[in-house]
């Protein structure tokens, strides 16, 4: 493995690593960090938790940094040299936090336009120049279309966790924010997964990228241990009931297929008075976000969630998965499967097995999916 210090990064962005005590790149950082440094387009599928987010973020500021020192200052408001875009505001809110502690010492400027705010907030979140955006793609068009927003400077386009995106309808959107920016931008792409719908952004708009695999990309990692429980639908809820009274290390994130399973488990659990929240999409996003933050804090300990929140999200201290239901497609069974055991951490995975999951944990067994590959920091 590659130890940041062997590669050509600027002295700040060495500092900051340094601080961080972030010393070994993980094999997804390893192997794309030198195409992203060249300047070349990259195409990087890798498990979740294996550190894609760091991957991108100090290539984007080596180069934004050293076109400063060269003498290319940025002067012009609302024209950022590089574009991430993220499917939801909660992951926007993660990478900009992932920004910040290597902004400090390179002194870029790191702007948020994510879903959830009105447009005079977000207007006024890009007021003034800066040099990294990190959006959504629907608050990010809405505003390329107002004016409000050029991006005839990007040096660099990403895109993260783009499967999660093209479950949006992505690719109209994809190629609008392209075209809006230079033709001889770098672009960067990140998944954990390749889709016939990802499949086709790729053709579209990565004809010339470089495409990373990492080993681990479809498997569970080593760090991760995995029970199937066995269970009538008559006997789901009792079942819960015993598995939450084993103790844990960290949070639990129960995960259900729709909406109303949600709420109504999160029903049944305040019945017999054990304390949850509640994270999924039609639900108002101030009270969404105050309950990913009561769960991220450790105010409560047990979050129940659909696959809203199996994508991109990073909780450091999930210690449990409860798939309460299993979903229907080995993709989404990974990413959930990918909230624990993150950065080399023990984890567990428990899974409520019904008649109709008999396919499903059969893929698991096969040695494609379920052969362990070593943790990784992110």
């Amino acid at each position: 493995m590659t130890k940041f210090s062997d590669l050509n990064l600027l002295p700040t962005l060495q500092a900051s690593l340094a601080e961080q005590g972030l010393v070994t790149a993980t094999e997804i950082q390893s192997r794309v960090l030198p195409i992203l440094l060249a300047g070349k387009s990259v195409v990087g599928v890798s498990e979740t938790g294996s550190g894609k987010t760091l991957a991108y973020i100090l290539p984007v500021l080596q180069h934004l940094k050293t076109l400063e020192n060269d003498g290319e200052k940025i002067t012009k408001d609302s024209r950022p040299r590089a574009v991430v875009v993220v499917p939801t505001r909660e992951l926007g809110e993660q990478v900009a936090r992932n920004f910040k502690p290597f902004t400090h010492t390179t002194r870029l400027r790191v702007r948020s336009l994510l879903g959830g705010t009105t447009v005079e907030v977000a207007k006024k979140n890009i007021k003034g120049p800066f040099e990294v955006l990190v959006a959504t793609p629907g608050r990010l068009v809405k505003l390329l279309d107002r004016g409000f927003l050029n991006l005839g400077d990007v040096r660099v386009l990403v895109f993260d966790e783009v499967d999660q995106m093209m479950d949006q309808g992505f690719l109209p959107d994809s190629k609008l924010i392209a075209a809006a920016c230079p033709a001889e931008k770098q672009l960067v792409m990140f998944s954990a997964t390749v889709s016939g719908e990802v499949q086709q952004l790729m053709k579209t708009l990565f004809t010339d990228a470089e495409v990373i695999r990492s080993k681990g990309s479809n498997q569970v990692v080593a760090t991760l241990t995995t029970r199937n429980k066995p269970v009538s639908d008559s006997e789901r809820f009792n079942l819960l009931q015993s598995v939450l009274r084993e103790t844990v290390s960290g949070g639990t994130m129960i995960f259900t297929n729709t909406r109303d399973q949600c709420d109504v488990l999160a029903e049944e659990l305040a019945k017999v008075q054990r304390e949850c929240v509640v994270y999924r999409g039609s639900m108002d996003k101030v009270e969404r976000r105050a309950n990913l933050k009561a769960f991220r804090t450790g105010q409560i300990d047990l979050l129940i969630s659909t696959d809203l929140a199996s994508r991109g999200l990073d909780v450091d201290h999930v210690g449990r998965v409860i798939n309460y239901h299993l979903p229907y497609q080995m993709d989404n069974y990974l990413h959930r499967a990918g909230r624990t055991a993150r950065a080399g951490r023990q984890g567990l995975v428990i899974n409520f097995v019904g008649e109709r999951d008999k396919i499903l944990i059969e893929q698991l067994k096969s040695p494609k999916t379920n052969k362990p590959q070593a943790g990784s920091f992110c």
